[in-house]
């Protein structure tokens, strides 16, 4: 069932109200505030109510309800917002910055200088190594 908000946890002092932030979205499951330190104006943190660390952590049955509001919030910024997209991502654990799991919805536009990815990208040493990650993984998922 739901893990209740932790002492400590700056997101859970926000879905307690313990602490102020901008709301756009408040549901059952989840909330959505403005990010104090957007890359763009509109930057949203998407948070559920219950603390849980990680997207590994999340229950099951509230994968569906967290990224129909992620989806949710990207479509009203290219609407309200005038974007062109949107940038949704999600650090575990490496770069995530509150350990409680947050989905960044940003909102973008066409020139706004944002480059894809924030780390350069590798190549696979061979489509051998290539296939033998792709196997690692899939024996992984069972």
């Amino acid at each position: 069932m739901a893990t209740p908000t932790r002492a400590g946890c700056a997101f859970c002092a926000i879905v307690d109200g313990r602490s102020e932030a901008l709301f756009v979205l408040e549901d059952e499951v989840a909330v959505a505030f403005l990010d104090h330190r957007p890359l763009f104006p509109g930057h949203t943190l998407l948070v559920p109510r219950a603390h849980h660390e990680t997207l590994a952590d999340l229950p099951r049955e509230l994968l569906a309800p967290l990224f129909a509001n992620a989806q949710r919030l990207a479509r009203a910024m290219e609407t309200a917002l005038v974007a062109d997209g949107s940038f949704v991502a999600i650090n575990n654990k490496v770069s995530q910055s509150v350990p409680h799991l947050h989905v960044h919805v940003v909102p973008r536009k066409k020139g706004d200088g944002l480059r894809g990815f924030f780390w350069p990208r590798q190549k696979y040493e061979s489509e051998e190594a290539m296939a033998a990650v792709a196997r690692i993984l899939r024996e992984a998922l069972g």
